[in-house]
């Protein structure tokens, strides 16, 4: 079943047929139950983009249905459905997590516009980022539904997680995409210019104001603003902030008059939110004004799919950059890359890739280019492999096809050495050497063909 498909729940046989066929008819991919426990059978196997359930079923009603769900698949939309009787239940349902309810009865366009509403994309359709690990492309799929609203977003998690990677995408998906998108890192500008950065100034404001600046509020008209790690911020310029968010208005630093806004705001952090609430580090009303709607990206360890694709992205692009086309990853040193946990996710991962291509002698990068251990400078420079001093460098280019021989000859040493180790077992071979059975009995053959290898 397709993700982008739609869960009915319904234990009146009639109605649940009549609603199936209303969807089936429009288009739309539907799976159908009987009854909640059937319904969280469904979901614990497939993936749906929204949930339609009647309110009033036994033995598991509607509402207790909408709680489990809730606890197992906190993203996916509810929608259910009731009777005017029991409209209590229905704003009960509402403050449970339901994302709307529609009275019985209701007409087929009434039940479609409401579908198109609140349904998730499909992740299929994600397709300009990386998003082959499940969590990451379901990450996505809700940023594109929220990048169709102008609702301000905060976008929490580990440092290096990407979070202006999902900023731009959200950017990049909505309709303000034809304008700027600006981004100020608020820890990174020291206390005294970030007011007059952010809200801009005045000709005259203050010593060296020459001339007039337009803030990045400003800059960001018609478009999104990215306020990164705002948690940062003093509490001073945290009320000013929220004063410009609530009214949508800023007033430069040394201005008299308002400049009404029309812009997006993404607000990121790593730090834990409500910790900084409760320590006095954050101003809660300001918080709340930012926790529109809130994402939580994962870890690159929660999302291990994604390890190789990166890696791989990362090779290519910074390949480019430096002209040295056909690098790759040995499968050794992909087993290696999705085998760690990755702390300092991404940005740690983007770094030990640009240290392997550096330290690669050849176009195949090996397990021991990867310095993964390195946790800090002292470790990286101890893990790093021994390389010939710097000037036996001088003619590399000349050097590349004796390289890339010396490469040939220590893997086929390599493969037929772990061969015989493991008594000629080509399976204990292949789980040893972290390769493919293909490409190994491709080897053996050509270690044959070349006469380093006997025939059986």
């Amino acid at each position: 079943m397709s993700a982008s498909a739609i869960l009915v729940v319904e234990d009146d046989p009639n109605l649940r047929e009549a609603i199936g066929d209303t969807l089936e008819l429009a288009g739309r991919s539907v799976r159908t139950a009987s009854g909640g426990e059937e319904a969280l059978e469904i979901l614990a196997q497939e993936q749906f983009a929204i949930v339609i359930s009647d309110v009033r079923m036994i033995p598991m009603d509607g509402i207790a249905l909408l709680k489990e769900i809730r606890l197992h698949h906190p993203r996916l939309p509810v929608l259910l459905m009731t009777a005017y009787a029991d409209v209590d239940r229905a704003v009960e349902a509402m403050r449970s997590g339901a994302c709307d309810f529609l009275l019985k009865p209701f007409e087929p366009a009434a039940l479609l516009a409401q579908i198109d509403k609140y349904a998730l994309p499909d992740p299929q359709t994600v397709t300009d980022v990386i998003a082959a690990d499940p969590a990451s492309a379901n990450l996505f799929a809700i940023a594109a539904r929220v990048a169709q609203t102008d609702a301000t977003v905060f976008l929490t998690g580990e440092s290096g997680v990407g979070k202006e990677v999902v900023a731009r995408f959200i950017h990049r998906h909505s309709a303000r995409k034809t304008g700027p998108f600006v981004a100020i890192n608020c820890a990174a500008i020291p206390e005294t210019l970030l007011e007059a950065t952010l809200f801009g100034y005045e000709k005259g404001a203050y010593t060296g104001a020459q001339n007039a600046q337009a803030g990045k509020f400003e800059q960001a008209e018609d478009g999104t603003l990215l306020l990164d790690e705002v948690t940062e911020m003093s509490l001073p310029l945290q009320a000013k902030l929220l004063r410009v968010l609530q009214e949508r208005e800023v007033e430069r630093v040394g201005g008299k008059k308002p400049i009404a806004l029309n812009i997006r705001v993404i607000a990121t952090s790593n730090r834990d939110m409500m910790e900084a609430v409760k320590r006095g580090l954050f101003r809660e009303d300001l918080y709340y004004r930012l926790n529109v709607f809130p994402i939580l990206i994962p870890a690159l360890r929660q999302r291990p799919l994604d390890i190789v694709p990166l890696a791989r992205h990362f090779l290519v692009e910074k390949a480019t950059e430096i002209g040295r086309s056909g690098l790759a990853f040995s499968p050794a040193a992909e087993a290696a890359l999705a085998a760690c946990a990755w702390p300092g996710n991404v940005r740690e991962l983007e770094n030990v890739i640009q240290r392997a291509m550096i330290l690669s002698p050849g176009n195949l990068i090996e397990p021991e280019c990867l310095t993964l251990q390195a946790g800090d400078a002292a470790t990286a420079f101890a893990a790093m492999p021994f390389l010939p001093p710097l000037e036996n460098f001088s003619n590399i280019a000349e050097k590349n096809a004796d390289n890339k021989k010396n490469m040939k000859v220590l893997e086929r040493n390599h493969i037929l050495k772990t061969l015989a180790e493991a008594g000629g077992s080509r399976k204990a071979a292949v789980e040893r050497l972290g390769i493919s059975e293909r490409t190994l009995r491709y080897k053996l053959k050509q270690y044959k063909e070349e006469g380093f290898l006997q025939e059986e």
